[in-house]
This record gives C-alpha cells, sequence and structure tokens, in this order.
C-alpha cells in the first residue's frame, strides 16, 4: 500500500479527546476529514502523525498542547470597558462573541467574567493549553 507523504490528500476518521477521555470532537456519522498532508491545514502533530500512514492504518497518537493549539496565552485577554460594549450584546462567562481587529480580522472570543465596569474576553483557542488525543484511521490517500 502507498504511504502518505508530503502533497498527498488524506482522508480519514478520526476522534479526538482530551486527557480526562472527554470527546471534544469526531467524524463519527460525517464524512471523513481531508486535508493535503504538510500543508499547514490541521494541527502540526496530527500532521505528523498521519505522515507514513497508508489505507487502512489506525492509530491512536497523543498530540502535546504545544503541536497542537499552543499553550494558554494569558496576553490573548483583554479586559474592555462595559461602557464600550453595546447593551444588546450579551456578556455572559461563556458566551462566544467575535470582535475585529485593527485590520479587519474577526478574532472569536469567549467571555470569561463581567461586572458593571469591564468584561474579560479570551481570544485563545478553547482546546489552547491542552494535550490532545486522536484516534484516527486513514481511508483514501491521493
Amino acid at each position: 500500500m502507498t504511504q502518505s507523504k508530503a502533497g498527498d490528500t488524506v482522508q480519514f476518521h478520526y476522534t479526538g479527546t482530551l486527557s480526562d477521555g472527554t470527546v471534544f470532537d469526531s467524524s463519527e456519522g460525517r464524512e471523513p476529514l481531508s486535508f493535503t498532508l504538510g500543508s499547514g491545514q490541521i494541527i502540526p502533530g496530527l500532521d505528523a502523525a498521519i505522515d507514513g500512514m497508508a489505507v487502512g492504518d489506525k492509530k491512536t497518537v497523543t498530540i502535546p498542547a504545544n503541536q497542537a493549539y499552543g499553550e494558554h496565552d494569558a496576553n490573548a485577554r483583554q479586559a474592555v470597558p462595559r461602557a464600550q460594549i453595546p447593551d444588546h450584546i450579551p456578556t455572559d462567562p461563556g458566551t462566544q462573541l467575535q470582535m475585529q481587529s485593527a485590520q479587519g480580522q474577526v478574532i472569536p472570543v469567549v467571555v470569561i467574567e463581567a461586572d458593571d465596569e469591564q468584561v474579560v474576553l479570551d481570544a485563545n483557542h478553547p482546546l489552547a493549553g491542552k494535550d490532545l488525543t486522536f484516534a484516527v484511521e486513514v481511508v483514501a490517500v491521493s
């Protein structure tokens, strides 16, 4: 069988879990994920783990945070004065919102805390700082 290599289109099924066993994502019941190996389309650690796999190969691999969504960055938190947020925008902790950078880029954020004076927003990826385990099965290589 042909082993996958950089530049190949690889399709695979996966289940991603956290260290406590909680499933955070899965292709179960969906089409397999398709990507170009070595292109940066998926997290680096998973890309490296799939390199060399052939159709039918299965493996379970744990990807450290620094090869997944990065470490949690305290600088990605920002306190915004409550007066700068329109009244119709929900600010309950856990609420997902979007901000816009000076360059016009949309940045997803999560409300971490809110009081009468300020709202603290976190732009870290929800999986930042977490080691991730993936059970993968390659279903096509072209």
